[in-house]
């Protein structure tokens, strides 16, 4: 076959790469939408201000906040894995500064708590 003679197939292989790649773009396109959405929403979580009488509500393995330097923290779904055991649950509800600022905690916790932040504490009961 002569080059002339393959010219359909390169037209038909350009135009199966083009669809593939508008294929691609689309769903990139709507994952990266989908993420900022997530994002958003995660970021008006976090302004959220909260009272000591709301958080102390949340007070069981089931539902599990506490306060940490005037941050308030969901830790619900990180009860089962710390490192610590259940001692977490010594002050669910309420204030855990004093636990969380002792010696026991390596430097990365800070870290690692900011993933479970959901609001400020406010003054106003």
């Amino acid at each position: 076959m002569s080059v002339v003679g393959l010219f359909p197939y390169f037209i038909i292989c350009a135009f199966i790469l083009t669809l593939v790649y508008t294929v691609i773009q689309s769903i990139t396109k709507n994952s990266t939408t989908s993420r900022t959405v997530v994002l958003q929403t995660k970021e008006a979580e976090k302004k959220r201000k909260f009272t000591k009488n709301e958080v102390s509500l949340h007070n069981s393995r089931k539902d599990a906040w506490i306060i940490v330097r005037n941050k308030v923290y969901d830790v619900t779904n990180y009860i089962d894995e710390h490192p610590g055991g259940d001692s977490i649950l010594k002050n669910v509800g309420g204030d855990s500064t004093i636990g969380f600022e002792g010696l026991q905690h390596p430097s990365h916790v800070r870290d690692t708590i900011e993933m479970f932040y959901i609001g400020d504490l406010t003054i106003d009961e």
